[in-house]
Protein backbone atom coordinates (compact mmCIF):
# COMPACT_ATOMS: atom_id res chain seq x y z
CA UNK A 1 0.00 0.00 0.00
CA UNK A 2 3.06 2.17 0.76
CA UNK A 3 3.72 4.30 -2.41
CA UNK A 4 7.15 5.39 -3.22
CA UNK A 5 7.64 8.63 -4.04
CA UNK A 6 11.65 9.77 -4.47
CA UNK A 7 11.23 13.25 -3.62
CA UNK A 8 10.09 11.75 0.27
CA UNK A 9 12.34 12.31 3.44
CA UNK A 10 13.08 9.12 5.43
CA UNK A 11 11.00 10.75 8.51
CA UNK A 12 8.57 13.28 9.65
CA UNK A 13 9.22 15.46 12.24
CA UNK A 14 5.88 15.84 13.94
CA UNK A 15 5.96 19.31 15.65
CA UNK A 16 2.64 18.55 17.87
CA UNK A 17 2.88 21.26 20.67
CA UNK A 18 6.34 21.53 20.81
CA UNK A 19 5.73 25.89 20.74
CA UNK A 20 3.52 25.17 24.03
CA UNK A 21 5.42 22.39 25.95
CA UNK A 22 3.48 23.27 29.38
CA UNK A 23 0.77 21.31 27.31
CA UNK A 24 2.62 17.79 26.27
CA UNK A 25 2.77 16.87 30.26
CA UNK A 26 -1.55 17.29 31.09
CA UNK A 27 -2.05 15.83 27.77
CA UNK A 28 0.25 12.76 27.59
CA UNK A 29 -1.35 12.00 31.07
CA UNK A 30 -4.90 12.02 29.97
CA UNK A 31 -3.86 10.11 26.88
CA UNK A 32 -2.55 7.83 29.21
CA UNK A 33 -5.88 6.74 31.54
CA UNK A 34 -8.11 7.41 28.29
CA UNK A 35 -6.46 5.34 25.69
CA UNK A 36 -6.90 1.86 27.98
CA UNK A 37 -10.57 3.43 28.83
CA UNK A 38 -11.18 3.42 25.45
CA UNK A 39 -10.24 0.03 24.89
CA UNK A 40 -11.60 -2.02 27.59
CA UNK A 41 -15.12 0.35 27.29
CA UNK A 42 -15.16 -1.39 23.70
CA UNK A 43 -13.98 -4.55 24.20
CA UNK A 44 -16.49 -4.86 27.04
CA UNK A 45 -19.38 -3.97 24.08
CA UNK A 46 -17.83 -6.52 21.75
CA UNK A 47 -18.13 -9.20 24.05
CA UNK A 48 -21.33 -8.41 25.81
CA UNK A 49 -23.02 -8.25 22.00
CA UNK A 50 -21.27 -11.61 20.95
CA UNK A 51 -21.87 -14.07 23.84
CA UNK A 52 -25.54 -12.47 25.31
CA UNK A 53 -28.14 -14.07 23.25
CA UNK A 54 -30.64 -11.02 24.09
CA UNK A 55 -28.18 -8.41 22.31
CA UNK A 56 -28.28 -10.80 19.19
CA UNK A 57 -29.82 -8.27 16.82
CA UNK A 58 -28.86 -5.88 13.66
CA UNK A 59 -28.40 -3.01 15.79
CA UNK A 60 -26.06 -4.90 18.06
CA UNK A 61 -24.16 -6.40 15.25
CA UNK A 62 -23.31 -2.47 14.01
CA UNK A 63 -22.53 -1.66 17.59
CA UNK A 64 -20.10 -4.24 17.53
CA UNK A 65 -18.76 -3.20 14.14
CA UNK A 66 -18.53 0.65 15.45
CA UNK A 67 -16.48 -0.73 18.75
CA UNK A 68 -13.86 -2.24 16.76
CA UNK A 69 -13.57 0.54 14.30
CA UNK A 70 -13.00 2.70 17.50
CA UNK A 71 -10.47 0.66 19.22
CA UNK A 72 -8.65 0.55 15.55
CA UNK A 73 -9.11 4.37 15.10
CA UNK A 74 -7.71 5.17 18.62
CA UNK A 75 -5.01 2.58 18.00
CA UNK A 76 -3.79 4.29 14.91
CA UNK A 77 -3.15 7.48 16.57
CA UNK A 78 -2.62 7.61 20.19
CA UNK A 79 0.54 5.52 20.62
CA UNK A 80 2.36 7.79 18.47
CA UNK A 81 0.46 10.87 20.43
CA UNK A 82 2.02 9.67 23.32
CA UNK A 83 5.47 8.74 21.36
CA UNK A 84 5.15 12.92 20.52
CA UNK A 85 4.26 14.18 23.89
CA UNK A 86 6.53 11.95 25.57
CA UNK A 87 9.47 13.68 23.61
CA UNK A 88 9.93 11.41 20.22
CA UNK A 89 8.83 13.93 17.40
CA UNK A 90 10.01 11.93 14.73
CA UNK A 91 8.18 9.06 12.72
CA UNK A 92 9.61 7.12 10.06
CA UNK A 93 7.82 7.48 6.56
CA UNK A 94 6.98 4.45 6.19
CA UNK A 95 5.25 4.62 9.49
CA UNK A 96 3.71 7.61 8.57
CA UNK A 97 2.37 5.94 5.39
CA UNK A 98 0.96 3.30 7.35
CA UNK A 99 -1.16 5.48 10.14
CA UNK A 100 -2.40 7.78 7.18
CA UNK A 101 -4.27 4.93 5.83
CA UNK A 102 -5.30 3.22 8.57
CA UNK A 103 -6.74 6.70 10.01
CA UNK A 104 -8.29 7.17 7.03
CA UNK A 105 -10.13 4.04 6.64
CA UNK A 106 -11.58 3.61 9.78
CA UNK A 107 -12.66 7.78 9.61
CA UNK A 108 -14.20 6.84 6.28
CA UNK A 109 -15.89 3.87 7.15
CA UNK A 110 -17.21 4.85 10.77
CA UNK A 111 -18.59 7.98 8.27
CA UNK A 112 -21.04 5.44 7.15
CA UNK A 113 -21.17 3.11 9.32
CA UNK A 114 -22.99 5.99 11.27
CA UNK A 115 -25.36 6.30 8.29
CA UNK A 116 -26.26 2.75 8.27
CA UNK A 117 -27.07 2.75 12.10
CA UNK A 118 -29.24 5.54 11.67
CA UNK A 119 -31.25 3.62 8.52
CA UNK A 120 -31.37 0.45 11.18
CA UNK A 121 -33.10 2.91 13.81
CA UNK A 122 -35.19 3.85 11.19
CA UNK A 123 -36.92 0.70 9.83
CA UNK A 124 -36.98 -0.77 13.43
CA UNK A 125 -39.16 2.41 14.64
CA UNK A 126 -40.51 3.19 11.39
CA UNK A 127 -41.33 0.07 9.48
CA UNK A 128 -41.21 -2.47 12.95
CA UNK A 129 -43.44 -4.67 10.57
CA UNK A 130 -40.97 -5.11 8.05
CA UNK A 131 -38.15 -5.04 10.38
CA UNK A 132 -36.77 -9.04 10.39
CA UNK A 133 -37.51 -9.07 6.52
CA UNK A 134 -35.45 -5.80 5.45
CA UNK A 135 -32.74 -6.20 8.05
CA UNK A 136 -31.66 -9.91 8.22
CA UNK A 137 -28.76 -11.52 8.48
CA UNK A 138 -27.76 -11.32 4.93
CA UNK A 139 -28.43 -7.83 3.89
CA UNK A 140 -26.75 -6.48 7.40
CA UNK A 141 -23.65 -8.91 6.51
CA UNK A 142 -24.00 -7.30 2.60
CA UNK A 143 -24.66 -3.57 4.27
CA UNK A 144 -21.24 -4.09 6.06
CA UNK A 145 -19.03 -5.38 3.74
CA UNK A 146 -19.89 -2.39 1.60
CA UNK A 147 -19.30 0.04 3.78
CA UNK A 148 -16.09 -1.56 5.02
CA UNK A 149 -15.24 -1.41 1.13
CA UNK A 150 -16.38 2.56 0.55
CA UNK A 151 -14.30 3.25 2.96
CA UNK A 152 -11.02 1.42 2.10
CA UNK A 153 -11.47 2.29 -1.43
CA UNK A 154 -12.04 6.17 0.00
CA UNK A 155 -8.85 6.06 2.18
CA UNK A 156 -6.71 4.23 -0.32
CA UNK A 157 -7.15 6.44 -3.14
CA UNK A 158 -7.05 9.54 -1.15
CA UNK A 159 -4.23 9.17 0.47
CA UNK A 160 -1.69 7.83 -2.32
CA UNK A 161 -2.93 10.96 -4.12
CA UNK A 162 -1.58 13.05 -1.59
CA UNK A 163 2.06 11.03 -0.65
CA UNK A 164 2.21 11.51 -4.62
CA UNK A 165 2.78 16.08 -4.12
CA UNK A 166 6.56 16.99 -3.78
CA UNK A 167 7.21 18.37 -0.39
CA UNK A 168 10.42 19.92 -1.60
CA UNK A 169 12.55 18.40 1.06
CA UNK A 170 10.27 19.75 3.95
CA UNK A 171 10.06 17.21 6.45
CA UNK A 172 8.08 19.01 9.82
CA UNK A 173 4.43 18.61 10.02
CA UNK A 174 2.69 20.90 12.36
CA UNK A 175 0.48 18.02 13.61
CA UNK A 176 0.62 15.33 15.98
CA UNK A 177 -0.30 12.25 13.62
CA UNK A 178 0.05 11.90 10.11
CA UNK A 179 -2.84 13.31 8.45
CA UNK A 180 -4.07 14.33 4.63
CA UNK A 181 -5.39 17.83 5.64
CA UNK A 182 -2.00 18.58 7.04
CA UNK A 183 0.20 16.30 4.65
CA UNK A 184 -1.55 18.96 1.50
CA UNK A 185 -0.91 21.81 3.32
CA UNK A 186 2.93 20.99 3.88
CA UNK A 187 3.35 20.10 0.33
CA UNK A 188 4.87 22.46 -1.82
CA UNK A 189 3.74 23.49 -5.81
CA UNK A 190 0.32 22.99 -7.17
CA UNK A 191 -1.96 21.04 -4.93
CA UNK A 192 -5.29 23.00 -5.65
CA UNK A 193 -6.41 19.91 -7.22
CA UNK A 194 -5.67 17.93 -4.27
CA UNK A 195 -7.70 20.69 -1.99
CA UNK A 196 -10.57 19.89 -4.67
CA UNK A 197 -10.75 16.71 -4.86
CA UNK A 198 -10.52 15.94 -0.74
CA UNK A 199 -13.50 18.14 -0.31
CA UNK A 200 -15.38 16.63 -3.24
CA UNK A 201 -14.88 13.12 -1.74
CA UNK A 202 -15.67 14.52 1.87
CA UNK A 203 -19.17 15.82 0.88
CA UNK A 204 -19.43 12.40 -0.10
CA UNK A 205 -18.22 11.35 3.05
CA UNK A 206 -19.72 13.58 5.60
CA UNK A 207 -22.28 16.02 4.15
CA UNK A 208 -24.58 12.77 2.34
CA UNK A 209 -24.43 10.39 5.13
CA UNK A 210 -25.02 13.45 7.73
CA UNK A 211 -28.14 14.58 5.49
CA UNK A 212 -29.20 10.94 5.57
CA UNK A 213 -29.06 10.53 9.10
CA UNK A 214 -30.87 13.61 9.71
CA UNK A 215 -33.31 12.95 7.20
CA UNK A 216 -34.29 9.41 9.14
CA UNK A 217 -34.24 10.45 12.18
CA UNK A 218 -36.38 13.46 11.15
CA UNK A 219 -38.60 10.28 10.40
CA UNK A 220 -38.30 8.54 13.47
CA UNK A 221 -38.98 11.94 15.83
CA UNK A 222 -42.54 11.40 13.53
CA UNK A 223 -43.55 7.84 13.90
CA UNK A 224 -41.94 8.75 18.01
CA UNK A 225 -43.95 11.27 19.19
CA UNK A 226 -47.36 9.23 16.99
CA UNK A 227 -46.67 6.23 19.19
CA UNK A 228 -49.25 5.21 22.05
CA UNK A 229 -47.22 3.67 24.26
CA UNK A 230 -44.99 5.57 26.81
CA UNK A 231 -42.84 3.09 27.45
CA UNK A 232 -42.73 2.38 23.89
CA UNK A 233 -41.59 6.22 23.22
CA UNK A 234 -39.18 6.28 25.75
CA UNK A 235 -36.93 3.39 25.05
CA UNK A 236 -36.96 4.60 21.35
CA UNK A 237 -36.24 7.95 22.43
CA UNK A 238 -33.16 6.28 24.89
CA UNK A 239 -31.63 4.18 21.55
CA UNK A 240 -31.78 6.95 19.30
CA UNK A 241 -30.57 9.82 21.28
CA UNK A 242 -28.16 7.52 22.22
CA UNK A 243 -26.84 7.00 18.52
CA UNK A 244 -27.64 10.99 17.55
CA UNK A 245 -24.97 12.15 19.75
CA UNK A 246 -22.52 9.83 18.92
CA UNK A 247 -23.19 10.96 15.41
CA UNK A 248 -23.14 14.67 16.66
CA UNK A 249 -19.64 14.01 18.65
CA UNK A 250 -18.06 12.29 15.26
CA UNK A 251 -19.25 14.61 12.37
CA UNK A 252 -18.84 18.03 14.01
CA UNK A 253 -15.19 17.64 14.41
CA UNK A 254 -14.43 15.94 11.45
CA UNK A 255 -16.61 18.49 9.34
CA UNK A 256 -14.82 21.50 10.40
CA UNK A 257 -11.30 19.53 9.51
CA UNK A 258 -12.49 18.28 6.23
CA UNK A 259 -14.84 20.62 4.55
CA UNK A 260 -12.45 23.50 4.34
CA UNK A 261 -9.62 23.72 1.98
CA UNK A 262 -6.43 22.65 4.10
CA UNK A 263 -5.19 26.07 2.98
CA UNK A 264 -7.59 28.00 5.04
CA UNK A 265 -7.08 25.66 8.37
CA UNK A 266 -5.55 26.98 11.59
CA UNK A 267 -2.13 26.01 12.91
CA UNK A 268 -3.79 24.77 16.01
CA UNK A 269 -6.79 23.05 14.34
CA UNK A 270 -5.86 19.77 12.92
CA UNK A 271 -4.41 19.20 16.75
CA UNK A 272 -7.18 19.66 18.69
CA UNK A 273 -9.77 17.61 16.22
CA UNK A 274 -7.35 14.79 16.13
CA UNK A 275 -7.71 14.69 19.48
CA UNK A 276 -11.39 15.10 19.73
CA UNK A 277 -12.50 12.72 16.99
CA UNK A 278 -9.73 10.30 17.59
CA UNK A 279 -9.47 9.75 21.38
CA UNK A 280 -12.50 11.56 22.74
CA UNK A 281 -15.18 10.21 20.77
CA UNK A 282 -14.19 6.55 20.83
CA UNK A 283 -13.48 6.56 24.84
CA UNK A 284 -17.27 8.18 25.32
CA UNK A 285 -19.32 5.89 22.70
CA UNK A 286 -18.88 2.99 25.15
CA UNK A 287 -20.35 4.75 27.70
CA UNK A 288 -23.00 6.57 25.81
CA UNK A 289 -24.58 3.42 24.78
CA UNK A 290 -24.18 1.88 28.38
CA UNK A 291 -25.50 4.95 30.22
CA UNK A 292 -28.55 5.14 27.63
CA UNK A 293 -29.30 1.34 26.90
CA UNK A 294 -31.06 -0.93 29.45
CA UNK A 295 -30.34 -3.97 27.30
CA UNK A 296 -26.47 -3.33 27.01
CA UNK A 297 -26.24 -2.24 30.95
CA UNK A 298 -28.12 -5.53 31.54
CA UNK A 299 -25.77 -7.52 29.29
CA UNK A 300 -22.72 -5.92 30.50
CA UNK A 301 -24.27 -7.03 34.07
CA UNK A 302 -24.62 -10.85 33.62
CA UNK A 303 -21.22 -10.27 31.75
CA UNK A 304 -19.51 -9.22 34.69
CA UNK A 305 -21.86 -12.11 37.00
CA UNK A 306 -20.21 -14.59 34.75
CA UNK A 307 -16.75 -13.87 34.59
CA UNK A 308 -17.19 -13.42 38.80
CA UNK A 309 -18.49 -16.92 38.78
CA UNK A 310 -16.23 -18.48 36.82
CA UNK A 311 -13.14 -17.13 39.20
CA UNK A 312 -14.74 -18.40 42.09
CA UNK A 313 -15.31 -21.74 40.67
CA UNK A 314 -11.37 -21.90 39.68
CA UNK A 315 -10.10 -20.78 42.89
CA UNK A 316 -12.56 -22.71 44.57
CA UNK A 317 -11.06 -25.81 42.58
CA UNK A 318 -7.49 -24.72 43.69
Amino acid sequence: MAVINTSHPEEFILLGFADRPWLELPLFIILLITYPIAMMGNIAIILVSKLDPHLHSPMYFFLTNLSFLDMCYTTSNVPQMLFNLGGSKTIGYLGCVVQLYFFHIMGGTECLLLALMSFDRYVAICRPLHYTLIMNQRICLLLVSIVWLTGITYAVSEATVTLQLPLCGINELDHLVCEIPVLIKTACGEKEANELALSVVCIFMLAVPLCLILASYASIGHAIFKMKSSEGRKKAFGTCSSHLLVVFLFYGPAISMYLQPPSSISRDQPKFMALFYGVVTPTLNPFIYTLRNKDVKGGLGRLVRYIFNSIRRFVDIK
